[in-house]
């Protein structure tokens, strides 16, 4: 591999010709295909038995998201004007392109179910806009009389009402949500229009996502420059070591839309990986390029070029390899999005690691070098402590003299966060993407105060048996667990065969509310199931029940997306399927909701298994490097103290474990990693060469040590700056990269620092420490 390097170096110009021509061709192909995905649909895996049961029960209750619009008057909807609004808005909606025309559900085309002298009738709330008075309160009581009406689609106070639009089998693309927005402002005053639903969330995502992004990239950018260029005191240095970055992450994007695999919001993770690892390599490089030229100021380019490849090609490579498998892993999950993640994020790694090698010692070559104007490390060969840095050699004592103290804060550090790990909860809600304060946000609450829920659960039950669903005792039991469901604060309301079953058993006897139940009979179910097909469209039942009646649904609206309410709602479920049993009935669920709790599950089962697996790698691969296993654990030391503390503060500050701080844990293996094998590799090398623990010892914090903390400083700078994005993932995201950069970095200069030095790996010192007895009892100051 230094062969392969030094020859590189030799054609420099060559080698950034073919670099710069390579870079152009990744450069048109990620614009070419960039394609951003934001249906959860596609995230899944397609032969997961959850999926694919959920995806065949929506196929027959015809379960789908819907696009909820609704429109407020403060005075009330029952005027002619708003009601000719909610019908021609409505008609309007099904028109569009990517909307379903026939499936547009509003007040102006809602049944009514009601009894008159003949029996029963189904018949629409509104058959032309009424204009009189009498006939507007008409309206008005006919819709307060219908629970399957009042508080559904019109809210109960009567101010606002729902038009529900159902996307096509195509899906829900950008344009849509555009046409949707554009469409409903030409409506708006005096009525406020409010859109929410799923469909909406996942279009506000692929539209806003990418522009903050935009918005933030290049400020994490210019962070990250202005604090390359103050540690690498270079600028020149400092934009190499960009370009090395944004070569790489183009190249990553380029091989992604070349391969036909789309931009998932975790994706948008793949930069935050390469700048934090890519950096690291360009600054060691540079940073054992500065060491050489303090010992040889006279040294010419062609010296410190090879000088750099034959001492720091090892090291990177070790690091870079251990990192890719470290990403690789994350193959083992059933998640699409984190397989992707791990491939490409492995790509980019390799692809950055091969970049530094080649770009920054034919820089040297091309543009020469500048010697240092002082030298640190005068005499370095002379006596023992006389040329040592001082500054490294003050951390070193302090760490020698406190390893203990040291340790303990480490330990206590550790059992606090494993303490706190068990506190973490996942969550997949769209919603938390958004601040409280956010347009999406506050459309979806003032859906939810007004209305029974914009998220939604499907409870399927399934039966072998034809006509099971007439059953008087099976419909009440289903009834019952409707209402207990019910009671949960953050349901909203759900909607079953039950509640056609009582409403139809209610108007037949004239309204009284005492019949709003499941008849005892199931002769009279069955009449008015009969009655209610022959009055109306048959088809109007294929969401709550299949044609023969074998299998039923019950859709739960929820006010909340989160992953622990649904978790709430299908515990409470569970509790019914022994009695359901009973019945010769099985119990499935289906929906978006579910589909995303599923997929929460499999996030931290990916996780788990993919960190466990990671780590299991590093320690491995460090042991073969080094040729010892003691070695490959101190390695893994501060990858497993930063992952713990990573969890830890999650744990303690509520943060969700979700897609993309799910996959934070892989930034503390791949810095981490990096650190570890720098430290390491710089402490065997001088131990071989000095033979003496603390002239090792210091000389180790000075090169490596420093590079480390300019890595970490470089990374944590620039990434604190999503903490000002307007998505909180994205803060979180931010956050939580400065702290492991933090974290990452202490361990390796402290914990795994002093397991090389108290542990005096790789040989014995010649020579007695400097520290004397007494001295180690003294307090450095």
């Amino acid at each position: 591999m230094k062969r392969l390097f030094t020859r590189i170096s030799r054609v420099p110009i060559l080698t950034l010709l073919v670099i710069i021509v390579a870079t152009v061709v990744f450069a048109i192909a990620a614009v070419g295909g960039f394609r951003i995905e934001t249906d959860l649909d596609e995230y899944m895996p397609n032969d997961h038995p959850a999926f694919v049961y959920a995806r065949q029960a929506e196929q027959r209750f015809n379960i789908a998201d819907g696009v909820l619009v609704a429109l407020y008057h403060p005075d009330g909807i029952y005027r002619p004007e708003t009601l000719a609004k909610i019908d021609a808005l409505g008609r309007a909606l099904g028109e569009l392109e990517g909307v379903e025309a026939d499936d547009t559900m509003s007040l102006a085309t809602a049944d009514n179910i009601s009894a008159d002298d003949w029996g029963l009738t189904v018949e629409p709330f509104i058959d032309g806009i009424p204009s009189s008075t009498e006939e507007l309160l008409r309206l008005e009581d006919a819709v307060r009389s219908n629970p399957m009406i009042h508080g559904r689609i019109v809210s109960e106070d009567g101010t606002a009402t729902l038009i529900i639009a159902r996307p096509t089998e195509e899906g829900f693309t950008d344009s849509v949500y555009e046409d949707i927005r554009a469409l409903v402002a030409e409506y708006e005053g005096p009525e406020e229009i409010h859109v929410a639903g799923r469909p909406i969330v996942e279009g506000a995502l692929a539209v806003l996502g990418p522009a903050d992004m935009a918005r933030m990239g290049p400020i994490v950018l210019v962070m990250i420059a202005v604090v390359l260029l103050l540690v690498l005191r270079s600028i020149r240095n400092m934009i190499l070591s960009m370009l090395i970055v944004a070569f790489s992450v183009i190249w990553t994007f380029g091989l992604m839309a070349m391969l036909g695999v789309p931009v998932y919001a975790v994706s948008t993770m793949i930069p935050v990986m390469l700048v934090a690892i890519g950096v690291a390599y360009s600054i060691h490089i540079f940073n054992s390029a500065t060491v050489y030229l303090e010992e040889h100021p006279t040294a010419t380019a062609r010296h410190l070029a090879d000088n750099a490849i034959a001492t720091i090609t090892r090291p990177v490579v070790m690091a870079a390899v251990t990192t890719v498998v470290g990403f690789l892993s994350l193959l083992t999950s059933v998640v699409l999005p984190v397989r992707y993640f791990g491939l490409f994020t492995a790509f980019g790694v390799f692809s950055a690691m091969i970049l530094s090698l080649a770009i920054i010692p034919s820089s040297f070559v091309l543009f020469g070098v500048k010697a240092p104007r002082t030298s640190g490390m005068k005499d370095r060969l002379g006596q023992a402590d006389a040329g040592l840095p001082r500054f490294a050699e003050r951390i070193v004592n302090v760490l020698a003299r406190r390893w203990k103290p040291v340790v303990a804060i480490a330990v206590v550090l550790v059992a606090v966060g494993a303490f706190a790990i068990p506190s973490v909860w996942i969550d997949t809600s769209f919603l938390s993407n958004f601040t409280p304060e956010s347009d999406i946000a506050r459309t979806d609450r003032f859906v939810n105060e007004h209305f029974a829920g914009t998220s939604t659960l499907n409870i399927v039950l399934e039966s072998g048996r034809a006509d099971t669903f007439k059953n008087p005792a099976l419909l009440s039991t289903m009834a019952r667990l409707q209402d207990e469901i019910e009671t949960d604060a953050d349901v909203g309301d759900s909607f079953a065969l039950t509640d056609f079953i009582k409403r139809m058993h209610q108007v037949m006897h004239e309204e009284d509310p005492v019949y709003y139940a499941v008849p005892d009979s199931r002769e009279l179910v069955a009449q008015y199931l009969l009655l209610y097909e022959m009055s109306a469209d048959p088809d109007s039942l294929e969401q709550v029940v299949d044609y023969e009646y074998t299998s039923a649904n019950i859709t739960v609206q929820v006010k909340d997306d989160s992953s622990q309410t649904l978790s709430r709602i299908i515990a409470v479920s569970d509790a019914y399927r022994d009695e359901l049993a009973e019945f010769g009935v099985s119990m499935q669920y289906a929906g978006s909701g579910y589909r995303a709790l599923v997929f929460s599950e499999l996030i931290l089962d990916g996780q788990i298994k993919s960190l466990a697996l990671s780590l299991v790698i590093v320690v491995v691969l460090l042991a073969i490097m080094f040729r010892s296993i003691v070695i490959g654990l101190i390695g893994a030391t501060p990858i497993l103290i930063t992952a713990v503390v990573n969890f830890g503060i999650m744990g303690v500050l509520g943060i969700p474990l979700s897609i993309s701080t799910a996959l934070i844990s892989s930034i503390a293996v791949g810095i981490g990693i990096d650190y570890a094998i720098h430290m390491i590799e710089r402490y065997k090398e001088y131990m071989a060469e000095r033979g003496d623990r603390h002239e090792a010892a210091v000389l180790t914090m000075h090169h490596s040590g420093r590079a480390i903390m300019y890595n970490a400083l470089v990374v944590a700078s620039g990434f604190a700056v999503l903490l000002f994005s307007v998505f909180p993932p994205n803060r979180q995201v931010g956050g939580l990269v400065a702290l492991n950069m933090a974290v990452s970095l202490l361990g390796t200069v402290t914990v795994l620092f002093l397991l090389l030095y108290r542990g005096n790996r790789f040989g014995q010192h010649k020579q007695a420490s400097t520290l004397t007895n007494n001295e180690e009892e003294e307090t450095y100051a």
